[in-house]
C-alpha cells in the first residue's frame, strides 16, 4: 500500500453535499433535533420536513467540474466527497437503496460526476461514507420521538434485522469500490453509534483491501490506522502517525446561508502553513448549494488562497516539517536543500533563524517575489577561534517592507550539501 501521494499532498477539498442543501440546513443533524457541537443544526426539524427535499433534488450538471478546477487552482491534491451521510441518502444510484439520486429528479450518478471531474484535473479521489444510516428501517431509522439525541444510546435492531442492515452496508461499500475505478481514500464516520463487533469492522476492512489494495482508510472505521482525523482544530504537537485535519470555512459542514461566521482567507492560509509544518494535511470543506454551485464567500476565499499558493505552493506541497520551534518563531517546512520559513506576522526590519549551518546557506529569497534578501551570519566565538568548517549559528535576514505578503510571507533558504 503506497501512501506517498498522501504524505506529499498537504491540501485537499472536503465536499459536504446532499438533498438537504436545497433547504440551507446542515446535513443529517437536523434529524436529531440538533447537537451543541454544530450550532447551525439546532433547533432541528421534523424528520418528514428534512427528508422532503429528496423529492426535489435536481442539481445542475457540471458542478463537480467547477469544484475540481477551483481545487486544482488552490493547490489541492485530492478531494473527499460525501457519497452517503448519516441521513442515508446515497449520491449514486445504489441497487441497495431507493433513498438515492435514482429516485430523485436528478437521476444522475453524482459520485461518478465527482470522480470523473477530479480525476480530470489530476487530483486523487476519496469517498466519505457514514456507518450509521438514520433513514434505513433496519438500522433502525430515527424518528421525531428519538430526541434528544444521545451518542450511541439509540434503539438497536434485533440480531436478524441487524444482519440484514450490515449486508446492505457491505453491499453499498462494494459498489463504491468496484464501480468507479481506483478510489484512493475511504473516509468513514459515525462509528460511535455501535461497537466494532457490531460494525464487523475487521471483516469490512479486509473486504475493502481485497477490492482496493492501495486504498487509505481513516481511523473512524475501528481498526483502520492509515491516518487519523482531528476535526476543526490543528494539533499543538505533530501526531506520531499520518494525519489530516478536516476544517470548515464557517461553522457548518453543509450549506447553511445563515452561518456567516467565516474564517478569513488569511486565517485559512495560516492554518495551511501550520498543518504543513507539522507534517499533516488540511482537508478544507466546501458546502455546495442545492444546485451544486458554491457559495460566493467560499469561492472568494479559495481564489485568494489559490493566488497565494501560486506564489508559495513550493513551501507547502511535497514538504516535510522544517525547523524546531526554538530555531524559528513560526511554521517552517523543508524540501531537499530548501528550507521555507513562514512569517504569520508582519516582520520588522529583520528576522532571525537559529541553529542552521550558516556557511552552507547559499542564498535567501522571498519565495513569493523571488527577491534576493540580504543576510548576516553569526556563530559562536569558539567556532570562530577554532575555525570550524561547518559551524551552526544564526542568520539575521533583512526583510524590506515591500516584500511582506498580505497573507503570509515565505522566506526560502537554499543550502549546499555538507562536504
Amino acid at each position: 500500500m503506497s501512501a506517498e501521494w498522501f504524505d506529499e499532498a498537504r491540501f485537499g477539498m472536503f465536499v459536504h453535499w446532499g438533498h438537504s442543501s436545497q433547504q440551507g440546513v446542515e446535513l443529517s443533524w437536523p434529524l436529531t433535533g440538533g447537537v451543541d457541537v454544530l450550532p447551525s443544526s439546532r433547533p432541528g426539524m421534523p424528520v418528514a420536513a428534512y427528508e422532503s427535499s429528496a423529492a426535489t433534488f435536481d442539481p445542475a450538471p457540471g458542478a463537480a467540474k467547477e469544484w475540481a478546477a477551483l481545487a486544482r487552482r488552490a493547490g489541492m491534491r485530492y478531494a473527499v466527497f460525501t457519497a452517503r451521510h448519516h441521513d442515508g441518502y446515497s449520491m449514486w444510484p445504489s441497487r441497495w437503496s431507493e433513498h438515492s439520486v435514482a429516485t430523485s429528479p436528478c437521476g444522475r450518478d453524482l459520485v461518478a460526476e465527482f470522480v470523473d471531474a477530479f480525476r480530470g484535473e489530476g487530483l486523487r479521489v476519496g469517498l466519505y461514507y457514514s456507518l450509521p444510516d438514520w433513514h434505513h428501517p433496519d438500522y433502525p431509522a430515527l424518528t421525531d420521538d428519538d430526541r434528544p439525541y444521545g451518542y450511541g444510546t439509540g434503539a438497536r435492531s434485533t440480531p436478524e434485522v441487524w444482519d440484514r442492515f450490515v449486508t446492505y452496508q457491505f453491499g453499498q461499500i462494494e459498489e463504491l469500490l468496484t464501480n468507479y475505478g481506483t478510489i484512493d481514500l475511504l473516509w468513514f464516520d459515525g462509528a460511535w453509534e455501535r461497537t466494532p463487533a457490531e460494525w464487523r469492522a475487521d471483516d469490512l476492512l479486509a473486504r475493502i483491501h481485497e477490492l482496493q489494495p492501495s486504498i487509505l482508510v481513516n481511523d473512524r472505521l475501528p481498526g483502520a490506522t492509515d491516518f487519523i482525523t482531528p476535526e476543526q482544530f490543528v494539533p499543538p504537537e505533530p501526531p506520531p502517525q499520518r494525519w489530516e485535519t478536516c476544517l470548515t470555512m464557517n461553522e457548518s459542514w453543509g450549506y447553511v446561508p445563515g452561518d456567516t461566521d467565516y474564517k478569513s482567507a488569511r486565517a485559512l492560509v495560516h492554518t495551511l502553513c501550520e498543518v504543513a509544518a507539522r507534517g499533516g494535511n488540511l482537508l478544507l470543506n466546501v458546502s455546495p448549494r442545492g444546485d451544486g454551485s458554491l457559495p460566493p464567500e467560499q469561492v472568494e476565499r479559495l481564489e485568494t488562497v489559490a493566488a497565494w499558493m501560486d506564489r508559495h505552493g513550493d513551501s507547502i506541497v511535497a514538504t516535510s516539517p522544517g525547523l524546531a520551534p526554538w530555531q524559528w518563531y513560526g511554521p517552517s517546512t523543508r524540501a531537499g536543500d530548501r528550507v521555507f520559513l513562514h512569517l504569520l506576522a508582519r516582520p520588522y526590519d529583520t528576522v532571525t533563524v537559529r541553529g542552521v549551518p550558516v556557511r552552507r546557506v547559499e542564498s535567501v529569497c522571498d519565495l513569493g517575489t523571488g527577491a534576493t534578501l540580504r543576510f548576516r551570519p553569526r556563530v559562536s566565538v569558539v567556532d570562530q577561534i577554532l575555525r570550524n568548517a561547518d559551524p551552526v549559528g544564526e542568520l539575521q535576514i533583512e526583510v524590506p517592507a515591500g516584500v511582506a505578503d498580505d497573507l503570509a510571507t515565505v522566506l526560502e533558504l537554499r543550502l549546499t550539501a555538507p562536504t
